[in-house]
């Protein structure tokens, strides 16, 4: 999808389009899935525990994703792939989530420009896009709602928040 914000082109899109496993071994993207759905349910398991030790919870596929190379390169490949295409399209924004990396990124090359923004997700990152007054921000739930460039927001973290979450996870 493609939108005017305030004059500028946003290109708005998930991504797996670009993702080859996705694309040519669906049967390895399958597989892929299960597994992560099952790390899902095991990771559900253990934020409960966490949840009952008073504890913050943990991604084991975010730690997983974070420390394998292949991911690396491929979120790099995804990254170039999404803003060589936006650039020589004109778009001043390309925004998706496939990868699940939260990101906001000014991309200059000598054919033109773009900002590369990815959402995170809600599951993994608890991250968040927000576009506002011409502005966009990448926000984190932390036990303080915080800009992801350190700039902190006035919302408490409250109790019955975290219950709803962790009542929401577990589901």
């Amino acid at each position: 999808m493609v939108l005017d914000l305030d004059g500028k082109k946003a290109w708005i899109f998930h991504g797996d389009v670009f993702d080859a496993s996705v694309n040519h071994a669906k049967w390895l993207a399958k597989l892929g899935g299960w597994g992560y759905d099952l790390l899902i349910l095991i990771n559900r398991f253990l934020n409960w525990i966490l949840f009952q030790m008073n504890k913050e919870p943990y991604s084991l596929s975010k730690k997983i994703k974070d420390n394998v190379k292949s991911a690396v390169k491929f979120i790099t490949n995804f990254e170039n792939v999404c803003t060589e295409l936006a650039i020589e399209k004109k778009y001043d924004y390309v925004i998706c989530g496939h990868i699940h990396e939260p990101k906001i990124e000014f991309i200059e090359t000598d054919k033109g420009k773009t900002v590369y923004l990815n959402s995170g997700d809600w599951i993994e990152n608890l991250t968040a896009l927000e576009y506002n007054n011409k502005n966009w921000k990448l926000y984190k739930h932390t036990k303080t709602l915080s800009v992801i460039n350190d700039e902190e927001l006035d919302f408490e973290y409250e109790n019955k928040l975290a219950e709803q979450f962790i009542a929401m996870v577990g589901k």
